[in-house]
């Protein structure tokens, strides 16, 4: 099998100046949903005996979670109102009691950034035209095309076309995975404090987990 190459995203040159460590990585493999093996479902078993109460208490203190929420505010979002993606994981561990599993993408995601405290995101390769980017969102523009209507200067992903998602809240209707989805575009959004080692390292077992590598 050849290795899929990590490749980064454009960024808009008003965000650039701005946020000058700010990246985008993307890999695209060949994948499809479904249910979660045996081994997945132990590992986030694993996972969820790791992440107890103490550590989502402390979770902002470390490194690369703070950096997300400090992000966040930049942006103008609120990370108690929308939580980051690691802090929004570690509440949902402590109401469930565990990370049952959902689906194999669902689950690879959440092991990724659970190892790693970097988000990853999925689309539908087959969705998507040419490469991905993070930009401002235009006057008037909905997501997807002809979705919900973007606030202006929020952050979106985005591909050649259109705005495929907003940047850690939601993903435009019909370009994330589906039943049918063959091809998987993973994702991860790097900010500054987090090493290149985590944001590559996310895509690496989201891409491992879900073509059952690991």
């Amino acid at each position: 099998m050849i290795e899929p190459e990590v490749e980064v995203g454009w960024i808009a040159e008003d965000l650039a100046v701005e946020f000058p460590e700010l990246r985008l990585l993307y890999m695209t493999i060949e994948a499809r949903p479904g249910s979660s093996p045996p081994d997945v479902k132990r590992r986030l078993r694993t996972l969820a005996d790791r992440y107890t109460g103490g550590k989502a208490v402390t979770l902002r203190q470390q490194a690369v979670p703070w950096a997300y929420r400090v992000f966040f505010r930049q942006v103008g979002i609120d990370p108690d109102e929308n939580r980051t993606p690691t802090e929004a994981i570690a509440l949902e561990r402590m109401r469930a009691g565990g990370f049952p599993s959902r689906n194999l993408v669902d689950d690879a995601l959440l092991i990724a950034t659970v190892e790693t405290n970097v988000p990853v995101l999925a689309f539908d390769e087959d969705r998507l035209s040419g490469p991905l980017g993070l930009r401002l969102a235009g006057e008037h523009e909905r997501l997807g095309g002809a979705g919900r209507p973007l606030s202006s200067r929020q952050v979106v992903v985005a591909d050649a076309d259109r705005a495929v998602a907003v940047l850690f809240l939601d993903t435009a209707e019909g370009r994330g995975v589906h039943p049918q989805t063959e091809r998987i575009r993973l994702a991860s959004v790097q900010v500054k404090g987090v090493p290149d080692v985590s944001a590559e390292e996310s895509l690496w077992i989201a891409r491992e987990t879900l073509l059952g590598e690991v």
